[in-house]
C-alpha cells in the first residue's frame, strides 16, 4: 500500500473539517455512524473485536525472576509511528491523552516520533546501524506487514516476552496468526484498514457487486488502480478466485497478464497512489481500487460515492508494533504494549484515530467510556463500521502472503511492467 496515506488520512479529517466550517471532533459528529455510508457485501467493516466477557485487563509487572538491569529500570520510552495515528488533546473527547496517563500510570516518559512516513523510507534510514547490529533509538517502531515481515526475515527484531504483555489475549482472533508472524513472536498490531472498490454509482448507473466489474468494458478510460503491488495484485487475485495467502508466482503472472490486457484495451486510466480520491471527487474516474478512510472523506463533498466491499472480499492489512533488535528499552515497549491492548486504552485511542482497533472488547470500553463522559456521540462511535469489524466480517477479509525475497523480486517485477515501469 502507498503507505503516506493511510495515517496521512487523519490530517484530511481536519482539513475537511475546516473547509466545512466546524472542528474535527464536530466533523465527525456531524458524519455520524459512518458505516451508513459503506455499500456492497457483508458489513465488512463493523466491529473492533468482539465484546467477550473473557476480556483482560492487566497492569504488568516485571517478569518473574527478570534482573533489575538498568534497561528494566529506565523511565524512558522511544515510539516511532504514523503521523495522525494517535489520540491528542486538540478536537478529542477527553482531557488527557492516552500517552498522558500511560506516564501517570508508570512513570515512564515516552518520546513519541510520527517518522514513519513510508514503511522503505524507513527501512533505508535504520538499514545501516540495525546491519551492524547497532540500536538505533527507537524502543517500538509501527510497520505494516510486509516490512515487519522483513525486518523479522533479517533478524531486526526482538522476541517478545509476553509475561510482560498480559493484555495481548485481548488479540481480535482473526489477526493472531499472520504468515509473517504466525505465533506473534515479534508483532502485536496497532491498527489496521481496508482495500476495496470506491465508486460512484451516478457514472456507473448502478450498484456494483464485484471485484471484476472494474473490468467492464463501459467503463473503460475511468478505472483506477493502486501502484501498491501487494493490495492491487491481492484484489485481482480475488477476482480470479486466486486466495492470495497461497498464491503462486504463477498466479502473479496470471494476475498481471489480466492487468496487462486491461491496460492494452484502455480499461485502466491510471494507476495511482492516493491521487485516485482527486479522479474520483472530479469524475475523471468513475470506480478505483480504494482504501477503506479515503471515500469517507470524499462523500462530504459528494455524499454519493460508495465504499465498497466486493462479494469476493476485501485485501486486509495492518500496522504492527514491533521492537527493533538491540532497543534500550524493551521491558519499557512491552509495558506500553501491554497498556494499549487495555480495552479502555485502546477505546481512547481509537475515539481519535477511528482505523480497525486490534483489541477485543473495547468496542464495549467505547460505550462506557461515552457513558462516564455522558457523550452519546461517543457511545455511538462504538457502532462505527470502520472501528470495529466481527470476527465474522473479518472471515471475509484477505491478507496477502508473506513473500519471500525472489518471490517479491518476481512479483515486482511482473507488477512494474504492467505499470510501464
Amino acid at each position: 500500500m502507498a503507505p503516506t496515506r493511510r495515517k496521512g488520512s487523519m490530517d484530511a479529517v481536519a482539513a475537511l473539517a475546516a473547509r466545512n466550517g466546524m472542528d474535527r471532533r464536530e466533523f465527525l459528529k456531524r458524519l455520524g455512524l459512518t458505516g451508513a455510508l459503506l455499500t456492497g457485501g457483508p458489513a465488512l467493516l463493523a466491529a473492533c473485536g468482539v465484546d467477550s466477557a473473557s476480556t483482560t485487563t492487566t497492569t504488568a509487572a516485571p517478569a518473574a525472576g527478570s534482573s533489575t538491569t538498568a534497561a528494566a529500570m529506565s523511565t524512558e520510552l522511544n515510539i516511532a509511528n504514523w503521523p495522525f495515528y494517535i489520540d491528542v488533546l486538540e478536537d478529542g473527547w477527553f482531557d488527557t491523552t492516552s500517552l498522558d496517563d500511560f506516564t501517570a500510570a508508570t512513570g515512564i516518559t515516552v518520546n513519541y516520533f510520527e517518522e514513519v512516513n513510508d514503511n522503505d523510507e524507513f527501512f533505508g534510514k535504520y538499514q545501516a546501524p540495525l546491519s551492524q547490529g547497532q540500536a538505533i533509538g527507537r524502543d517500538i517502531a509501527v510497520l505494516t506487514d510486509w516490512m515487519a515481515a522483513r525486518f523479522i526475515r533479517l533478524g531486526w527484531t526482538e522476541e517478545l516476552n509476553y509475561d510482560n504483555i498480559p493484555n495481548a489475549v485481548n488479540l481480535v482472533d482473526a489477526l493472531k496468526s499472520p504468515g509473517f508472524d504466525s505465533a506473534r513472536k515479534y508483532t502485536l498490531p496497532w491498527q489496521s484498514g481496508l482495500t476495496a472498490l470506491g465508486y460512484d454509482p451516478n457514472m456507473t448507473d448502478g450498484e456494483l457487486t464485484s471485484i471484476n466489474d472494474i473490468f467492464d468494458p463501459k467503463f473503460a478510460g475511468k478505472v483506477t488502480m493502486l501502484t501498491e503491488m501487494r493490495d492491487t495484485m491481492g484484489l485481482v487475485m480475488l477476482g480470479m478466485d486466486i486466495d492470495p495467502a497461497t498464491a503462486t508466482v504463477e498466479d502473479a503472472k496470471a494476475a498481471t497478464d489480466k492487468m496487462q490486457k486491461a491496460v492494452d484495451d484502455g480499461q485502466i486510466r491510471a494507476f495511482t497512489g492516493n491521487e485516485y480520491t482527486s479522479d474520483l471527487a472530479s469524475g475523471d474516474a468513475w470506480v478505483s481500487f480504494a482504501w477503506s478512510g479515503d471515500v469517507i472523506q470524499l462523500q462530504i463533498d459528494n455524499p454519493d460515492l460508495k465504499f465498497l466491499v466486493p462479494e469476493e472480499g476485501a485485501m486486509l492489512w495492518s500496522d504492527n508494533m514491533l521492537i527493533p533488535k538491540g532497543a534500550e528499552n524493551k521491558h519499557n515497549a512491552e509495558i506500553y504494549m501491554n497498556d494499549v491492548y487495555d480495552p479502555r486504552v485502546a477505546a481512547k485511542i481509537e475515539s481519535w484515530v477511528n482505523f480497525i482497533c486490534p483489541v477485543n472488547g473495547a468496542q464495549q470500553a467505547m460505550r462506557d467510556l461515552g457513558a462516564e463522559i455522558e457523550d452519546d456521540d461517543l457511545v455511538a462511535l462504538a457502532d462505527d463500521p470502520l472501528i470495529f469489524p466481527t470476527d465474522a466480517d473479518l472471515a471475509k477479509t484477505h491478507i496477502i502472503k508473506d513473500l519471500t525475497e525472489d518471490e517479491e523480486t518476481e512479483w515486482n517485477t511482473l507488477f512494474q511492467a504492467v505499470l510501464g515501469a
